[in-house]
């Protein structure tokens, strides 16, 4: 695998990438959570996708990614599923039980690539599941995928908020 990462001494709270190409439809960069117990797998990560405009946010652990994810939400996590203390099926569970991030899409990166472990992650609630090492477009476009499927549900639900407003004064006049 390719790299280009430049070496980062010490991971600080948040990395904000500058985007390269901020895609035209949307003035925010899309916000990505990494969350991984091994900053050099951020930082690929990161360098990766940073290229492409996104700002990564990095989190070294599953309590850290869930104070992160209260602070500033993102609009996709990449979850390592194999970490000390809380591991990503839990992070995942506990993304879940909150109202304000069930919808948020989650796709587990790790090298972990037993089926059994794979399935536990999307019953857990990813959406998608991706192996360490991992193939550099394979990651873009399956991120790519699930932001824009984020954003044409983010839109229907935004529509049909608008329909429901629009029913309710109609059937007030």
């Amino acid at each position: 695998m390719e790299q280009a990462a430049r070496v980062i001494p010490a991971l600080p709270d948040q990395v904000a990438m500058s985007p390269l190409d901020t895609p035209t439809c949307n003035p925010a960069p899309p916000r990505i959570l990494v969350v991984d117990d091994q900053p050099a797998n951020i930082q690929v990560v990161g360098s990766v996708l940073g290229k492409l405009g996104y700002e990564i946010t990095p989190a070294l652990d599953g309590p850290t990614a869930l104070k992160r994810l209260a602070t500033h939400l993102p609009d996709l996590v990449l979850l390592d599923l194999l970490m000390p203390d809380m591991d990503g099926c839990e992070v995942c569970r506990r993304l879940r039980q909150n109202p304000d991030w069930q919808d948020l899409p989650v796709i587990f990166l790790s090298a972990a690539d037993d089926k059994d472990l794979v399935v536990q992650a999307l019953e857990a609630g990813g959406v998608d599941y991706i192996t360490k090492p991992f193939n550099q477009a394979e990651l873009v476009l399956r991120v790519k995928t699930q932001l824009d499927l984020k954003t044409a549900r983010d839109r229907l639900k935004r529509l049909a908020e608008d329909k429901d407003e629009l029913l309710g004064m109609l059937a007030h006049d």
